[in-house]
């Protein structure tokens, strides 16, 4: 039987097991074509709490199977994304818009992130701390409980995979609440991967919905620790509802990165650079070039250049043939691009490529002549628009660059020494010297700053144990010491 077989998961959600819904179920579309791929189960508030309540308890004997048990769960995980990649890859296109490339980027990565998550169980737990006391003195790390995890649809796989297998392999259980909209690439797949890589029942739980459920998996008793990756609005609610229940949330949000043309870079390389960096998954990642800051002495022929590549792309159905622009994921993103590009376009931008759309598909976009006052300059656009300003010195690159409230990723193209420079002086997560501005590894730590985030809080073996576990004070004595009362 196939991994993804309807026929374990259709209309159901995962509490200790396929069971149905207490909030009813929701089609899964095709955002290309239209095409019901098939139907998911729907939680709601009393689904949440057996499920934190479930967790919790599952938990407890999770944390204490032996590292090397952990361990083999998640190099099993990781072992079963490669083999299951040929269906997967077909659910994520179909599902998420995805090119072939992309699609296979998410299981690659997911393979990855359950390999390096597999050494976590035996890293180093603490450290011995110089003590003025007889006694033995110890910093240890402990499981921090429950983790909710809550991911978007752009890249549904990879975004919940990165907190869901640190989260376990340090001893976690998880509630995973993923985007409706990519239900089974963004939750189904992984339940379903992690059940027959042998984790305990209990310790995964799947809770399909929309806001409320997510309010709800946040506010739980059981819950300590939320790890988000969504919108800067949206993390902006969840942080201020963790807040006021003392849960400790990871925040990883929106981004208007930039990507700087220096003076002297190689005009086709850059522009090669510029295209993948804005048009890659029609825009809709968090890294997007959003802002391209081209030097004076390179701007129109930068502006030629990528114009010519978004002329060039071909836009379809990923599922159908080889294409490098696939849908929007909804009607809604797509009203919104349309609207920021036209804004853009009636306050003085040249539309040099684009511009217009087919149901979902829409054309790789390329806006010359931008103000930094134009929507299409100062806000996220999440679509497949790249506008583009010149600057007459690096000094006014470095002032446009920090004008934003955002600090996810930035790239710079050229120079090394300049681009040091630039590098030092804008605050960013992340930062790349010749090369645009996606990229991700499970190894790397990966976070924003301001309005991107609360930081690097995924990624590399430090970055995961700050993230879900507690920092416990634990003291030894050879007996009880005396005390002067």
């Amino acid at each position: 039987m196939a991994l993804l077989d309807a026929r374990t998961w259709e209309s159901k959600i995962y509490i200790d097991g396929w069971v149905a819904g207490s909030g009813g179920t929701r089609d899964v579309i095709a955002p290309a074509n239209g095409e019901k791929l098939g139907r998911i189960g729907i939680a709601n508030g009393d689904d949440v709490r057996r499920a934190t309540t479930r967790a919790a308890s599952a938990q407890v004997q999770w944390a204490a199977k032996k590292p090397e048990e952990r361990a083999a769960v998640l190099r099993k995980a990781g072992a079963l994304w490669e083999e299951h990649a040929e269906e997967l890859h077909v659910w994520i296109m179909k599902e998420t818009g995805a090119i072939p490339a992309k699609a296979a980027l998410e299981t690659h990565i997911a393979a990855g992130e359950c390999f390096d998550a597999s050494a976590l169980p035996s890293h180093t737990q603490g450290d011995v701390l110089a003590t003025n006391e007889e006694r033995w003195s110890f910093a240890r790390r402990r499981p921090a409980g429950v983790v909710t995890v809550i991911a978007p649809f752009n890249f549904p796989l990879i975004l919940a995979i990165r907190s869901v297998a640190p989260a376990l392999a340090l001893g976690n259980a998880v509630i995973l609440k993923p985007d409706p909209r990519t239900g089974v690439s963004g939750g189904v797949a992984l339940v379903r991967i992690f059940e027959e890589a042998g984790l305990p029942a209990g310790v995964l739980q799947l809770l399909q919905g929309g806001a409320d459920v997510g309010e709800a998996s946040i506010t739980a008793p059981e819950v300590r620790v939320v790890s988000f990756t969504g919108s800067t609005a949206a993390g902006r609610r969840i942080g201020e509802i963790g807040g006021r229940h003392l849960k400790r949330t990871h925040l990883e949000l929106g981004g208007n990165n930039a990507l700087i043309i220096l003076p002297g870079a190689d005009l086709a390389k850059a522009a090669s650079a510029g295209a993948f960096g804005s048009f890659l998954h029609q825009g809709q990642i968090c890294m997007t070039t959003g802002r391209h800051l081209v030097h004076e002495s390179l701007h129109d022929s930068y502006v030629t250049a990528m114009a010519t590549k978004a002329e060039h792309l071909p836009i379809g159905d990923p599922a159908s043939g080889t294409v490098a622009i696939g849908p929007l994921i909804d009607s809604g993103q797509l009203a919104r691009v349309d609207s920021i590009v036209k804004d853009t376009v009636a306050a003085g931008a040249r539309l040099a490529a684009g511009g217009t759309f087919e149901d979902l598909f829409y054309k790789p976009t390329v806006l010359a002549d931008v103000q930094t006052t134009h929507r299409a300059w100062s806000e996220e656009i999440f679509g497949p628009v790249a506008p583009i300003l010149a600057y007459s010195s690096i000094e006014e690159a470095i002032e446009i660059a920090r004008d934003v409230e955002y600090g996810l990723t930035l790239g710079i193209l050229g120079e090394v020494g300049q681009a040091m420079r630039i590098a030092d002086a804008v605050p960013s997560g992340i930062v790349h010297i010749n090369g645009q501005t996606v990229s991700d590894e499970a190894n790397a730590p990966f976070g924003g700053v301001a309005a991107s985030g609360t930081g690097s809080r995924f990624g590399g073996s430090a970055a995961n144990i700050e993230a879900f576990t507690e920092t416990q004070w634990l003291t030894m004595r050879p007996e009880i010491a005396p005390y002067p009362f």
